[in-house]
């Protein structure tokens, strides 16, 4: 049987993804599906640097704009959106072109994985998140670099959720969630796919990611973050773990001036950035557009080069 076709245009943050992503899917007549676990949330738009109407130029969204920052959104969640997602592009005769930075949720997709209810152990959960609590998410951190040092390298100490979620995986069935995670990747994809990952020098991407962050700032986020707070969002909720939400959190609560608050938030998607190139680096098949090597006026002619090749277009 014939495998449907899927794009996927992926990358580090502030890389460029938003404007490649629309002149992509106009030229292969695709409509866009967002692999972005931050985007799908009203109301976040500033600190999410959620795509605008006027930059979508026309061109259909599927997973902006369509939860409440008050619901939990995991990967789960998201292949079963994302899917569904892909139905309705087909129906509408385009071909669906997955765009975001979230490297777990696209390899769910890409290659089907399964979520089973038998690998959750709720009161272990519970019991990670209080050690989280009590004595700070470095804590269990260290807990997983002992566990599973491949996924402690992956995630971020802040990114508690998924720290809990891999030392979830570890108790419930004696496997690490990075073994795991290599299985999936090794398994064969039900879509004719092409796996676009965009890159540039590091000093040009820190200095994109620096420059987004101050306008950022000029556009308003801390004015969004505080609208956020008097909705009745927590640091705790799902939706402010994002990273420019939890730390606006430390400065409402007077644990920093705005100066440190700006520094800390760069240097924090910075760090992002490089989990997020160690990710795709371990992903198999993929196709890398990278801006030292091919000007960014070139890159749409390159990508559908590629997408020719593999009879995707």
């Amino acid at each position: 049987m014939k495998k449907e076709p899927l794009i996927i245009l992926t990358g580090p943050t502030a890389v460029g993804k938003t404007e490649l992503s629309i002149e992509l899917a106009k030229a292969v007549n695709g409509e866009i599906i967002s692999a972005d676990s931050m985007q799908v949330y009203r109301y976040m738009d500033i600190g999410t640097a959620k795509i605008t109407k006027e930059e979508m130029q026309g061109v259909k969204h599927y997973l902006v704009d369509e939860i409440e920052p008050s619901e939990g959104f995991d990967v789960a969640r998201f292949k079963s959106l994302a899917t569904n997602a892909i139905e309705k592009i087909r129906e509408n005769g385009h071909i669906p072109v997955v765009v975001g930075g979230t490297g777990f949720y696209i390899q769910a997709l890409l290659y089907d994985s399964t979520f089973e209810d038998d690998e959750s152990d709720y009161e272990y959960r519970d019991y990670l998140q209080g050690i989280a609590d009590t004595k700070g998410a470095e804590v269990l951190h260290d807990m997983l670099k002992v566990a599973d040092p491949e996924s402690a390298e992956a995630i971020h100490a802040n990114n508690v959720k998924r720290v809990i979620r891999a030392l979830e995986f570890y108790k419930t069935t004696g496997r690490k969630i990075s073994e795991h995670n290599n299985e999936q990747r090794a398994k064969e994809s039900p879509y004719n796919f092409c796996y676009f990952v965009l890159n540039d020098k590091r000093e040009i991407l820190y200095d994109r990611i620096n420059r987004r962050v101050d306008i950022m700032f000029d556009n308003g986020l801390l004015d969004e973050v505080k609208h956020l707070s008097d909705m009745g969002l927590v640091k705790d909720d799902v939706a402010m773990q994002g990273i420019g939400y939890k730390e606006v959190f430390d400065y409402l609560e007077g644990r920093c001036d705005e100066a440190g608050l700006r520094e800390m938030i760069k240097q924090d998607t910075r760090h992002f950035a490089k989990r997020q190139l160690t990710w795709f680096r371990r992903e198999p098949l993929v196709t890398w557009v990278d801006f030292s090597q091919i000007r960014r006026e070139d890159a749409l002619s390159y990508m559908l080069e590629q997408l020719k090749e593999k009879e995707i277009i």
